[in-house]
């Protein structure tokens, strides 16, 4: 099935965000009840960033039909979670990103049975330090769909714009998992023999 909605373009809002890039140290709360620097992940983790999610019984935002890359977020997510136990044997972390509060993301995080945390930047910070992409719609901004690998607390690869959501974590497992193996592979590789 294709993508009903409009899809986003690379609109260069991301071209800053550069492999090698530290993340700020910002503690963000979690859906597990914790608060979470990326800045102090150890080892490789995805972080895939998402304007919003939708509850039953609430509307979407003003146009969201219409602006680009704004639908896709349950879906999304759900992908994350089908292919959690791929992404545990790398072993690289899963985060969500949004600009909700963290009462909203729990609820969806319960709904959808999802054994990651999301992050909660509803004040901005991470999004004002990173400069992440935004659109705005009904008086909010919300985040653009992005997603980073980070390894040690360091931007590794980026992902945006990401589409169609729906398939996305197949696409992000796809690269974790080949990175992994190359890396693996190298470090088993004899050492070449001076001077051969």
């Amino acid at each position: 099935m294709s993508w009903p909605w409009p899809a986003p373009v690379d609109d260069g809002a991301a071209r800053h965000l550069v492999p090698g890039l530290a993340m700020p140290d910002i503690a963000l709360p979690s859906t597990s009840g914790r608060t979470v620097s990326l800045a102090r992940v150890l080892g490789r983790a995805v972080v895939f960033c998402y304007p919003w999610t939708g509850r039953p019984g609430v509307p979407n935002p003003p146009n969201w039909d219409e602006i680009p890359g704004a639908h896709g977020s349950t879906p999304e997510a759900e992908g994350f979670r089908d292919l959690y136990l791929g992404f545990e044997e790398m072993p690289t972390a899963v985060f969500g990103l949004s600009m909700q509060p963290t009462e909203e993301q729990q609820e969806f995080a319960t709904r959808l049975r999802l054994p990651f945390e999301l992050l909660s930047d509803a004040e901005g910070r991470l999004r004002d330090a990173l400069r992440l992409p935004v659109f705005e719609t009904g008086g909010r901004q919300y985040l653009k769909r992005l997603t980073m690998i980070l390894r040690d607390g360091h931007l590794e690869h980026v992902y945006y714009p990401v589409h169609p959501p729906n398939t996305h974590a197949r696409e992000v497992l796809a690269y974790v998992t080949a990175t992994a193996t190359y890396e693996e592979e190298s470090r088993l590789r004899p050492a070449p023999k001076p001077g051969g």
